[in-house]
């Protein structure tokens, strides 16, 4: 593991960028962006579409380890360039820290929960993260009703799979989403922190891991989590919310830091000039930024 990269994400400031869509939301990422389906008849050509959107944002002189401390890549932009460069290299000649989507999808939903599916891949997409100079990775579950039982198997699930990255040498981003319409979202929430301290306690001497978490209902309830020794990074997902809400809710809690999707591309448009496209990216930046200082 890149010890300045583990120093930097550790103790920096800053947000962490998800421009991670997968097969399944980037028709919806490329929508929001402009671009219709009929602008594409296949994957290839869909991929290639929305791998030169993340490259304009990635490009832009706004886009700069100054304020990101981190993106989180899809794994087919890990294997693509970016000015002449492999993304992570990109990304990390402007002091931003590379992790890799490594999760295949959800599972259908039991006990109010979605697990992963099976990650058939992952001692393939390990190996080729460290070839590519991937820091760490991320994962996602997805919790809707409150049930202890899905809980703790959402969660052990998470820990099952991050002890196998981190013996790959990566760090895990453990992502356990609490659905921001759940009924009881308090409740699970309160559950959950149960749940990811007991697995924080399986982990070995000296493991570390990082939790990328729904922005809860009770104003730092996961302080906890982020002042435990074995916790690298707490960040939030926007969840849904629209990057004002998001920005209110998030600078309410202590210690975490953003890693939005949509709320930080919301205002992007494939028609904006450069100029347009550079200042609309920035100001998303800057707000998300000041929000995660707090």
């Amino acid at each position: 593991m890149n010890k300045e990269q583990l120093d930097l994400m550790k103790n920096g400031q800053g947000f962490i960028a998800a421009l991670d869509q997968s097969g399944g939301s980037t028709p919806k990422a490329l929508a929001q962006y402009g671009i219709c389906e009929d602008a594409y008849d296949n994957d290839q050509a869909m991929f290639d579409l929305v791998h030169e959107m993340r490259t304009r944002i990635m490009t832009s002189p706004s886009f700069t380890g100054e304020k990101i401390l981190g993106a989180i890549l899809f794994e087919q932009t890990m294997d693509r360039k970016v000015n002449g460069q492999y993304t992570a290299d990109y990304l990390w000649s402007k002091h931003i820290i590379p992790f890799v989507k490594v999760d295949q999808g959800l599972a259908k939903q039991e006990n109010g929960v979605q697990l992963m599916k099976p990650l058939d891949k992952l001692p393939d997409l390990l190996k080729r993260a460290n070839e590519r100079g991937i820091f760490g990775t991320k994962m996602r579950s997805n919790i809707l009703e409150l049930n202890e039982k899905g809980i703790a198997a959402v969660v052990e699930q998470q820990f099952q799979v991050a002890k196998e990255i981190l013996a790959a040498g990566l760090m895990p981003i453990i992502e356990p989403e609490v659905n921001i319409h759940a009924v009881d979202k308090e409740a699970i929430e309160e559950v959950l922190k149960k749940e990811l301290l007991r697995g924080l306690e399986s982990l070995g001497e000296g493991q570390q891991v990082m939790f990328k978490l729904t922005i809860p209902s009770k104003t730092n309830l996961y302080q906890e989590l982020v002042n435990h020794p074995k916790v690298v990074r707490v960040v939030a997902l926007s969840g849904g919310y629209p990057v004002d809400q998001a920005n209110e809710l998030l600078a309410q809690n202590h210690g975490i830091i953003a890693s939005f999707s949509r709320a930080l591309v919301q205002d992007l448009n494939v028609e904006q000039s450069d100029k347009e496209f550079n200042e609309s990216l920035g100001q998303a930046i800057e707000s998300i930024y000041q929000a995660s200082i707090k």
